[in-house]
């Protein structure tokens, strides 16, 4: 470990010194920009597009020579750029999440407008009440460290927080190294590491004879991740997890998942259905999360019901399933009571852990609804999706239970045709052309880029139809957040089927997720379907979000029609991003524009 340390401090010095050269020479070139208060300056510290790359972008004047102002910016009810550039909002907000700024969500408590219970949701202010600036790095911000190392280390200037390390230190979470945060793969509940942990629980599902790989497990839901150690250790098995925690007291759990490029959002198990479909998951984790199961009639419990599949496993490390403390009998006492009634079966219980499995069929529900111990939903003929649904006291019957498929695990579950996909109207032929076409432009976005793939690990597809271009990407070292939006067809279920993560969401407010999270971000035809959208959802709006979520020389690859991309086309230098227009064909075999931009390394001074 020393070594390593060694050899990525070395490193670390020779770019810094690289970087102070640059910022220096650019100082000193006239890079200074007006700003109404102070004389902060944008710097551009490495940038362009890969040279020999063909491009219908007019020549650019001094690449140093950014004209934005520093300067706080809301957004107004007519969005109007200035001919200078969007303007850059001042450094202290490096980490501005919109829906998740407390002094917002404190004014909501204090009108009344919410309950203390809902304090760490979502909640995102009106339109003409966000920030309309380009959020900048922090002091000292340096391009991740790439994948797989990663997974280990990261730069203690982009996560500059020190909090979990204090807190957690002793449970071997996060340490101090150097420059570096180093994640030895501990955990509350991890006392001899996460790899240790992760075979535990598949002896526990397979009677000892197994791993989860071979007890079924594909997909994972992590409930209160963390730094999401666990997540990262699952993935030698090809299990894939979708990891979410709040923004709260253990402060910045999200952004160090995410700058070790593990797949993680900001969310919370309060009032509101979490944005996944129903029977996705074949693993629903809680290690030590500091989510009351037990309350409420078990309204959390129900939610995690909705969200395993037939035969999935809820696996609960906590105290109440192993100590004999005060209170932990009662809470113990409750959940068995909860579960029984929900028939879900306790299999296992080993020192510090308990695991249920969800049953195959619905008939010991129904029995149990018939004695009145649990309330059975309604049922629901084309289900919304949970998109900000408030959650409900009650257990789902599935309707599709008699057509139940099994399907197979990774990886010949990402080309399986799924009864999702027959539901929503796709037939076969639709998804193989579906498939050969997302492998075709895949192929074709790498020469267009033209970069080394290891320097790209956190993907996101903002409109992600079937999934097409995430299985494109599945061979390579990435990983995909597979979005679909709330306002469009329900494919989500089908974008699980194929053993894929992901989420709903609308492009109307902003995602759940910190600045600088995404190295590639990929827009098909998302601009077109909001364009007649209500206030909120303009061009200028989903580029600001594109612009917050993509790090310091990332991607971001937009396909529509032709008038829209012309118009971000003329957006990009403003937004100081690269552009290269290109055409390629789409589906239709019609050719179409794409435009391949890139973020430039900028920094305040």
């Amino acid at each position: 470990m020393g070594n390593l340390s060694v050899a990525f401090d070395s490193k670390s010095g020779q770019l810094i010194l690289i970087a102070l050269l640059l910022m220096v020479a650019s100082f000193y070139a006239g890079t200074l920009f007006s700003a109404t208060s102070s004389s902060s300056a944008a710097v551009l510290r490495s940038s362009t597009l890969p040279s020999g790359r063909s491009s219908s972008a007019p020549p650019a004047r001094d690449e140093t020579g950014f004209p934005n102002r520093v300067v706080l910016t809301y957004r107004t009810k007519s969005i109007s750029i200035p001919p200078t550039g969007v303007n850059v909002c001042p450094v202290e907000y490096n980490e501005h999440i919109p829906c998740h700024d407390a002094n917002y969500t404190l004014s909501l408590i204090r009108s009344s407008k919410i309950s203390k219970k809902e304090e760490l949701e979502s909640h995102c202010p009106p339109a003409e009440s966000r920030l309309f600036c380009l959020v900048p790095p922090p002091a000292d911000y340096k391009i991740p460290i790439r994948w797989p190392a990663s997974s280990d280390y990261v730069w203690r200037s982009n996560v500059n927080h020190s909090r979990l390390a204090e807190v957690k230190g002793g449970q071997n979470w996060v340490h101090a190294k150097g420059k570096l945060w180093w994640f030895p793969g501990g955990g509350t509940h991890f006392k001899h590491g996460a790899a240790e942990y992760i075979q535990r629980l598949g002896n526990m599902t397979t009677n000892e004879t197994g791993d989860l790989r071979t007890a079924g497990v594909v997909q994972v839901l992590d409930v209160g991740c963390g730094v999401a150690s666990f997540s990262a250790y699952l993935l030698p098995l090809d299990i894939h997890t979708m990891s979410f925690a709040p923004k709260d007291g253990h402060e910045n759990q999200i952004q160090f998942a995410l700058e070790r490029g593990i797949g993680a959002m900001i969310a919370v198990l309060a009032t509101k259905q979490l944005p996944f479909p129903s029977n996705s998951f074949e693993m629903v984790h809680c290690s030590r999360c500091r989510v009351d199961w037990h309350e409420d009639d078990g309204i959390l419990l129900k939610e995690v019901d909705r969200l395993l599949r037939p035969n999935g496993y809820f696996v609960y490390s906590a105290p109440p399933a192993y100590r004999k403390d005060k209170d932990f009998p009662t809470i113990w006492k409750k959940l068995s009571n909860l579960t029984s009634a929900m028939c879900w079966k306790l299999i296992a219980q080993q020192v510090q852990t308990a695991i249920w499995v969800k049953p195959e069929d619905d008939l010991c529900r129904q029995q149990n609804a018939e004695r009145k111990l649990l309330t059975l939903c309604e049922p629901e003929e084309d289900p919304v999706p949970s998109w900000r649904s408030p959650l409900r006291n009650c257990l789902r019957l599935n309707p599709d239970q008699p057509y139940f498929q099994k399907l197979p695990p990774r990886p010949e579950r990402l080309s399986v045709y799924s009864r999702s996909l027959e539901k929503i109207g796709v037939t076969p032929e639709k998804f193989d052309r579906h498939n050969r076409f997302w492998q075709e432009q895949v192929s074709e976005y790498w020469k267009l880029i033209g970069v080394n793939l290891t320097e790209i690990r956190n993907v996101m597809d903002m409109n992600a139809y079937y999934g097409g271009f995430s299985v494109a990407l599945s061979a390579l070292p990435m990983w995909v957040m597979n979005i679909v939006p709330a306002t469009m067809s329900n494919t989500l279920s089908a974008i699980y089927d194929r053993g894929l993560i992901g989420a709903y969401h609308d492009w109307c407010v902003p995602f759940s997720t910190y600045p600088r999270s995404y190295d590639l971000l990929h827009a098909f035809h998302l601009f077109s379907h909001y364009k007649d959208h209500v206030e909120g959802c303009g061009i200028e709006d989903i580029m600001l979000e594109m612009d917050r979520m993509i790090r310091p020389q990332g991607f971001i690859i937009i396909r529509d029609e032709e008038s829209i991309v012309s118009t971000v086309r003329n957006l990009a230098p403003k937004f100081l991003w690269d552009f290269t227009l290109h055409m390629l064909e789409n589906e239709e075999k019609k050719m179409e524009p794409v435009l391949v931009c890139r973020k430039k390394f900028w920094a305040i001074i």
